[in-house]
């Protein structure tokens, strides 16, 4: 369905952007550090299911598109580009803080990926996210719905892996999660990012 040319670069993206702390990462941080390991990965597969629901959501939704007016696929695409510019820069701003908040100690397995699903759906630019991201690596010649969906699981395999080693380490050795080093990576992969986007862009345009 991909080739690798259009797969090793999209990896690499869902790399560089799961590695970036957000609200997803400050809520399985503040588990980890307060109940272990187990809690910060039982809000990982709450965060899963539902980039799994917005997975869907922009898979049916592109295939509509395409359908209806293929044409303004090229116009979602160019702002896609410059909205994941626009993300690096916002990761190059950012300060590394993952934030201090601490779970509450009653607290189920269940209920903590209750509340890593709710965190997921109740952030828009999640779903606007995804909606700018997947499009970049779709073939608008094929059936969109497939490749949407691939492409999603693809991100969800690769941000619950850098999720899950976010909740072991906090839960672990909380000291290798500073601040500082946060921010470096940030930095590295905001630059990266913008550099992305603008090649998409003037592919887009070539």
């Amino acid at each position: 369905m991909f080739s690798l040319t259009t797969l090793i670069p999209y990896l690499g993206a869902c790399f560089l952007l799961a590695i970036v702390q957000g609200p997803t990462v400050t809520v399985i941080v503040a588990n980890a550090l307060a109940r272990g390991t187990g809690a910060g990965l039982a809000i990982v597969a709450g965060t899963q299911a539902g980039f799994l629901v917005m997975t869907l959501v922009v898979a049916l939704g592109m295939q509509a598109l395409v359908a209806f007016m293929g044409w303004a696929f090229d116009w979602i695409k160019l702002l896609g580009a410059a909205y994941l510019v626009w993300l690096g820069w916002k990761m190059w701003r950012s300060d590394g803080d993952l934030g201090a908040a601490r779970a509450e100690k009653t607290k189920s397995r269940r209920a903590m990926a209750v509340e890593g699903f709710l965190v997921i759906l109740s952030n828009p630019k999640a779903l606007i996210f995804l909606g700018a991201f997947l499009p970049q690596f779709v073939d608008v010649t094929q059936p969109t719905f497939p490749q949407v969906m691939a492409l999603g699981l693809f991100f969800m395999l690769v941000a619950g892996s850098t999720d899950a080693v976010y909740a072991i380490v906090a839960g672990r050795a909380r000291h290798l999660l500073s601040a500082g080093r946060v921010q470096a990576i940030s930095r590295v992969s905001g630059l990266i990012l913008m550099a992305g986007g603008v090649w998409l862009a003037l592919q887009k345009r070539a």
